[in-house]
């Protein structure tokens, strides 16, 4: 992304925007007035296909575009109905019957159809598609052989159209976070004849999410996509709950630099900035507090090691550089926004679970470490590159690692800047050494965080794979006692903080700006915010 452009572009698009309203009216009032929410998504957007994408910025969007079977309540996020009205369990848990509205629609008027989901649930698993999220849909009858290309006959995947409005879905083994899973956007149903009619089953790019061709089926329909600048959606007439859909239209902005963020909400210009800058925390705190959210989030910052590269295919020069960290440091004095120190990778408290493996922070026996590994006091030791995404946060985080780094280890680490889509690209292609990472739970369950170091997860992208790390965690898909299961959950973490293909550094919390306009945006550990819910309200003496 084109970030020093995208500032001045972006301050005009908003000044424009309402042009005709008179100089004397901010952006953020006339959308209060016209209930048009003005928000940033943090990046740019890579794809609105939700078989396709794999970021958060992506997910707020085609959250606000497509329904799933379920959805989310809006303070606590339990299941609630979506397209599916209701839904029977049988009694060994593994058979889900789902009874689909009536008047659920597609944009277009045709009415949405269990074999949609069917057909959805068949292109995301196709091979050609390639999708790094088909994995999660692996919990259902005979998914991950169709996947894989071991099984060519769909019709044994646990998908069933019993007729147009009841979807029968059969699973592996009971699963207790099924429900919570199909609200992520990887189960969403997509418009098949539109697809078919653009070439995009197999294809990726085909021209389908284009506005002029978007079909979907949630509170909002797509009406217009700016490349790199504005994504505006506008409320769905044709969706089953537009009752209860309170914006007429939101903007979302892919703001990547948070100094522009956040001049842009200081001008009156954006209702929400989606990551308030580290040296702004402390401001907001004295002067803005009403305007200022730090939340629990469930989501770990950490750096991928590329294990297949030198020197990071040696796990004593992983293990150095994770023992050669000051995460308190960097939490208290860099982040600044209550982040806990992570010496684990799941954030503690998940359904239950806080894992019991730790990283020992130790500075003389990374030093140890790296001289076995032929580095004595770093001598010979390759200049590492450490690849990131363009943030500031990003940066003076990289920037501090690399100093601890250096004094610790005396070794030489090259920051590596990239735009969105380029460092994404780097990461799945594994053309990197040490990249930062982010990942934020899909369900408030472990399987989340660790079912991705899988070898068969397209979102490990490490290179590092372990047969009975694998092991564990297809047993703990298929164990129904909770003790049992958190214990394996456990185990499979120990692997992975003693070999390391992974550096965690902290946990997060959702530090924004939102403004005091923003009505029924309930803060949750998911920082998911079903848009239908959502309102602008202005205060009564306005």
């Amino acid at each position: 992304m084109t970030n020093r452009i995208f500032t001045t572009v972006a301050l005009g698009l908003l000044a424009g925007a309402f042009a005709g309203c008179g100089p004397q009216i901010k952006p953020v009032d006339q959308g209060i007035r016209d209930k048009v929410l003005l928000i940033t998504v943090g990046a740019k957007i890579e794809d609105l296909d939700p078989h396709v994408v794999t970021g958060v910025p992506e997910h707020h969007i085609i959250a606000a575009l497509t329904e799933g079977l379920v959805a989310e309540d809006p303070v606590d996020l339990h299941p609630v109905p979506g397209t599916a009205e209701r839904w029977e369990i049988s009694n060994n848990g593994s058979v889900y019957t789902f009874h689909l509205r009536e008047n659920a629609k597609w944009t277009n008027g045709d009415p949405v159809t269990a074999n949609d989901f069917v057909q959805s649930f068949k292109r995301i698993l196709t091979p050609a598609l390639a999708s790094k999220y088909a994995y999660m849909l692996f919990v259902m009858e005979g998914a991950e052989a169709y996947s894989t290309g071991k099984l060519t006959d769909f019709s044994k995947v646990g998908a069933k159209a019993l007729d147009e409005r009841t979807l029968e879905i059969t699973l592996n083994s009971p699963t207790p976070y099924f429900l919570s899973l199909l609200n992520h956007y990887t189960w969403f149903p997509v418009h098949i004849p539109t697809i078919e009619k653009h070439d995009g089953m197999i294809r990726r790019g085909s021209g389908w999410t284009k506005p002029e061709n978007f079909v979907s089926n949630g509170a909002f329909r797509l009406k217009s996509w700016q490349l790199g600048r504005k994504i505006v959606v506008e409320k769905n007439p044709h969706y089953w709950d537009v009752a209860t859909t309170k914006l007429n239209e939101i903007h979302f902005y892919p703001v990547e630099l948070e100094t522009t963020g956040e001049n842009m909400f200081r001008g009156g210009q954006l209702h929400n900035i989606y990551s308030l800058h580290i040296d702004k925390i402390a401001t907001y705190k004295e002067k803005s507090p009403d305007e200022l959210r730090i939340k629990p989030h469930l989501a770990s910052y950490f750096y991928r090691f590329n294990v297949t590269k030198k020197p990071c295919d040696d796990v004593r020069v992983r293990k150095a550089l994770a023992m050669a960290l000051d995460r308190d440091s960097i939490t208290k004095n860099v982040t600044k926004g209550e982040q806990m120190p992570a010496l684990f990778f799941t954030p503690p408290g998940v359904a239950g679970y806080t894992a019991r493996a730790r990283i020992e922070e130790n500075v003389e026996k990374a030093q140890q470490l790296l001289a076995e590994a032929g580095y004595p006091d770093g001598k010979d030791f390759p200049t590492l590159e450490l690849l990131y995404n363009t943030t500031e946060g990003h940066r003076i985080i990289a920037e501090a690692i690399q100093q601890m780094w250096k004094k610790n280890l005396n070794i030489d680490i090259k920051l590596e800047n990239q735009e969105w889509k380029v460092y994404l690209d780097r990461q799945r292609e594994m053309d990197y050494q040490v990249s930062r990472a982010g990942w934020t739970g899909d369900y408030p369950d472990p399987n989340t965080f660790l079912d991705m170091w899988t070898s068969w997860s397209q979102q490990n992208q490490t290179g590092w794979a372990r047969d009975d790390y694998d092991g564990l965690i297809r047993k703990a898909a298929a164990t129904q006692d909770a003790g049992a299961r958190l214990e394996l959950f456990q185990q499979a973490e120990e692997i992975l903080m003693e070999e390391l293909p992974i550096l965690p550094i902290y946990i997060y919390t959702r530090v924004y700006a939102l403004h005091p306009a923003v009505k029924n945006w309930h803060a949750n550990v998911l920082d998911h915010h079903p848009w239908k819910h959502v309102d602008l309200e202005a205060k009564a003496t306005e």
